[in-house]
């Protein structure tokens, strides 16, 4: 009898194989319960009938795996399998179920679409009436299977035949649309039928030409035009193909969105909307006239390395109040970022209006924070009966919702929320003993999922929404734990690389739109910078891709060899414009980089992190020269360091919590300076009752600080404060994601009068990964977890933690509960891995695959 079958492989970083835009797709799979370490495997490809096997091939590897024989060529569908020999058997597994996988559009002359939209005059500085194109076509035979090729200049939603295509939002997404336009693959042979077809789509200003960005914001960023690229290709059973591609003989009407913007709202006239518009047997109409074509090069379209945006939930209000002017109050317990979805009746050109906030004052939508956002979306009746509507081409963050000009009462099942955002797959859990820190981990993981959208955002409410480089930086780490985001953030790493300036600076938001006065011109910034180092490597370690590393290589060596040059022969970087621990609850509201560590402290210690991680890189990419060059860099950066930033006894001349934590953490310090730094950074915490004094920088460093200088007991006691500024203060404010400033509301109930207040920013959760690995006590020990440590320190009187994470090889948990004599842990190691378990007062113990229970005799009294 055969042993159980490995997991169908999974392509790239996809969530399938469908469209896949490289024509050697990578291929991982997880083993077997029961399998141990994979001793070989063997791919079988099977192309259109024609199977080919690699024959066993003597390798542990199971994660990115290279494709096997001769590359696809565009369209191509193929089907894989693997099986595998483990250790202790002698024979291979049974064969996995195969996975389909097909390539997209590999070359550019591939295409034949070109951008299509209204014909029609438009003023490019007003706001524009979004348009819809159509085209009707014959299919004159029996189908076999069909594709659809889908972008824009803009946003889109395709329907063929009266049926939406896809349920992704938002799409294409953001990228450097001048360099990198998305295109997705869609199949769509259900879609059509033998006779009349009409394909069409409803577009949308986005990111493309919306108005977006500071200060009232910028029109077209990236074009004036509104345009759909789309090519339809049908293969018939008789082997021939059929291709209906945009081009000048589509159609274009204006839609029934009137006004559509990311931060406006949309609104919405039913009375011109007709539910077959997208059908052939759609009523004649004059509107639709010829569209205008544009251009666009084929070699900028690119498939997508990630999954696209979509709602992944829906909440009902856990409340609905009524005002005595008839508005209602709608709070949906959650701080979110979506949109509503109602069924609403009425007579024709009743208005329903709703607006959008995240939190309340004095009973009343706080829109203030929103700034220029108004997030006001609104729906005209038809008056033909019931109507389910939601926007198509807007997202709001919010928990509370006013609605205006309902008629007759708005009970709980006419509206929900439906919460969009990057779908991906979730991989991280944490809870433990004490039910404000598990609040506070949930909260990480509703602000990771409101500013995942498409690219890694800084707040998803505010006229604002934007890639800044320097928040992913320090939360990549807690967000590769909670979701598989590699596919996501290494396209918008690539896109990090594409705006990185020809000398080397790193913008401090990506894509790039107009930021004067403070953001234009890009200027280099430490740690908003360093996510060109940082990043790629974080990512490397947590999913085990070393393409990925090789792919960002040349910019972040680009970044380092900037900073060496702005340094020069001092190795100290103290010139520029820098940002140091950004908003340091210190720091004044009007001022959020003038916190109490010295900026360009900050900015010397992130040259020698970025360099050192460079040269780790360079090693692990097998350039060994280079790695000597920027570790011998690293340490000269380290040198001079001390010797401007750091006093004999440890202290550093900067006396923050900041600056401590980043010369302990970093590695800077002679171990007599981080024994010093350490008691320091204790006595700061200390002297200041354990509230937080950290900003962005030193926020994600200052446990790890305090715990391996032997400060774990302190370290738990900021956790655990409750007193305004910590962590848990937002807690017990009621707050259900991270906020960007730590007193956003204050304790006495008024909102912080800065001009950026937000109630839903991801950067001082990264708190999150301490929480994983020392609360919860897993640590990745090899890249992709092929090595773990289980090494769980309790503190704070936290008598439990349940941490799990589905790593590239499978399910790694680790559940600890301390007992009247000491401690009982169950480690759960995924197959092809090993892992060792160190709990308190124990030796290390090696642990192979599977399901292991450890109990401990005694633990220090000081842990508990």
């Amino acid at each position: 009898m055969l042993p159980p079958q490995p997991s169908p492989v999974s392509v790239e970083h996809l969530p399938d194989g469908l469209g896949v835009g490289v024509a050697r797709p990578r291929l991982t799979w997880t083993l077997p319960p029961g399998a141990g370490r994979q001793r070989a495997y063997e791919l079988e490809v099977d192309r259109s009938g024609t199977v080919r096997r690699t024959g066993r091939v003597d390798d542990e590897g199971q994660v990115l795996v290279p494709w096997p024989g001769e590359p696809l060529a565009s369209r191509e569908r193929a089907a894989v399998r693997v099986r595998v020999w483990t250790t202790g058997a002698d024979d291979p597994s049974a064969w996995s179920e195969p996975r389909a996988v097909e390539a997209g559009l590999l070359d550019p002359a591939d295409w034949q679409a070109v951008p299509v939209g209204a014909g029609w005059g438009e003023d490019p500085e007003a706001e524009r009436r979004p348009a819809r194109v159509l085209k009707d076509f014959q299919l004159d035979r029996p189908l076999a299977h069909a594709r659809l090729y889908v972008s824009a200049h803009g946003l889109y939603e395709v329907e063929i035949n009266g049926r939406r295509v896809g349920d992704e939002t938002l799409a294409p997404g953001w990228t450097v649309y001048p360099h990198r336009l998305r295109y997705r693959t869609h199949d769509v042979t259900g879609r059509l039928t033998e006779g009349a077809n009409t394909i069409g789509a409803w577009l949308g200003d986005g990111w493309y030409r919306g108005k977006y960005g500071f200060d009232g914001g910028t029109r077209n960023i990236y074009g004036t035009d509104q345009a759909l690229v789309a090519q339809l290709e049908v293969t018939y059973r008789d082997g021939t193909t059929h291709v209906v591609a945009t081009d000048g003989t589509w159609s274009a009407a204006p839609g029934p969105i009137l006004t559509s913007g990311l931060y406006e709202g949309e609104t919405f006239d039913a009375r011109l909307h007709d539910p077959d518009w997208c059908t052939p047997s759609r009523t004649a109409s004059d509107d639709w006239t010829p569209v205008r074509t544009g251009r666009r090069d084929p070699g900028t379209l690119v498939a997508p390395t990630g999954p696209p945006v979509r709602c992944t939930e829906e909440i009902a209000p856990v409340s609905v109040t009524r005002a005595e002017d008839g508005r209602y109050l709608l709070d949906f317990g959650q701080n979110l970022v979506g949109r509503l979805r109602v069924t609403a009746d009425g007579l024709a050109g009743t208005t329903i209006t709703l607006r959008h906030a995240e939190v309340l004052q004095d009973g009343e939508l706080a829109t203030r924070p929103l700034r220029e956002a108004y997030a006001t979306d609104t729906l005209v009746l038809s008056g033909r009966g019931p109507i389910t509507w939601e926007p198509r081409f807007t997202l709001h963050g919010f928990r509370y919702a006013e609605v205006t000009g309902w008629s007759g009462e708005l009970t709980p099942d006419k509206v929900t929320a439906r919460v969009h955002h990057t779908d991906m797959r979730r991989t991280g859990w944490f809870e433990c003993s004490d039910e404000l820190v598990s609040r506070l981990h949930e909260n990480v993981v509703w602000s990771m999922r409101g500013n995942f959208v498409d690219i890694p955002t800084d707040c998803p409410q505010r006229d604002e929404r934007l890639g800044w480089t320097g928040d992913i930086q320090v939360f990549a780490p807690t967000a590769s734990y909670l979701y598989d985001c590699a596919g996501m953030l290494d396209s918008w790493l690539t896109d990090v690389g594409l705006e990185q300036l020809p000398d080397g600076t790193v913008p401090w938001y990506v894509p790039v739109i107009p930021g004067k006065p403070m953001w234009t011109p890009i200027q280099p910034g430490a740690a908003w910078g360093d996510v060109a180092t940082l990043t790629p490597w974080t990512l490397y370690q947590r999913f085990g891709d070393v393409d990925l590393l090789r792919r960002h290589h040349p910019m972040a060596k680009k970044w380092v060899d900037l900073v060496e040059r702005l340094a020069g022969p001092s190795r100290v970087w103290d010139t520029g414009f820098q940002l140091g621990d950004w908003l340091d609850p210190a720091a004044p509201p009007e001022d959020p980089a003038a916190g109490r560590t010295d900026r360009y402290l900050v900015a010397t210690a992130y040259f020698a992190h970025s360099a050192r991680h460079l040269a780790l890189s360079a090693a692990e990419l097998g350039d060994e020269a280079e790695a000597a060059r920027y570790f011998a860099l690293a340490d000269e950066v380290g040198e001079a360091f001390r010797r401007r930033y750091v006093l004999p006894s440890g202290r550093m001349t900067s006396d923050s919590p900041t600056a401590h934590a980043l010369g302990i953490t970093f590695g800077l310090l002679t171990p007599e300076q981080k024994r010093g730094a350490g008691n320091r950074l204790a006595e700061l915490v200390r002297a200041d009752a354990a509230r937080i004094a950290t900003g962005f920088v030193g926020t994600p460093l200052i446990c790890d600080a305090l715990t391996d200088t032997g400060h774990l007991d302190v370290a738990y006691r900021l956790l655990l404060q409750t007193e305004c500024p910590s962590w848990l203060y937002t807690v017990t404010q009621g707050a259900t994601t991270v906020w960007e400033r730590w007193d956003s509301l204050r304790p006495d109930g008024s909102l912080n009068p800065g001009g950026m207040t937000s109630f839903n920013h991801y950067a001082l959760g990264a708190v999150a990964d301490w929480l994983h690995r020392v609360v919860g006590g897993i640590t990745a020990s090899a890249p992709g977890y092929r090595e773990i440590t289980f090494r769980p320190r309790p503190g704070g009187g936290i008598t439990w933690a349940r941490t799990r994470h589905e790593t590239p090889y499978g399910s790694a948990s680790l559940f600890w509960e301390l007992t009247g004599t000491g401690m009982t842990a169950r480690c759960t190691v995924p197959e092809g891995c090993l892992a060792i378990a160190e709990l308190p007062g124990c030796e290390p113990i090696t642990l192979y695959p599977g399901e292991h229970v450890i109990g401990t005799e005694k633990i220090a009294e000081a842990a508990v």
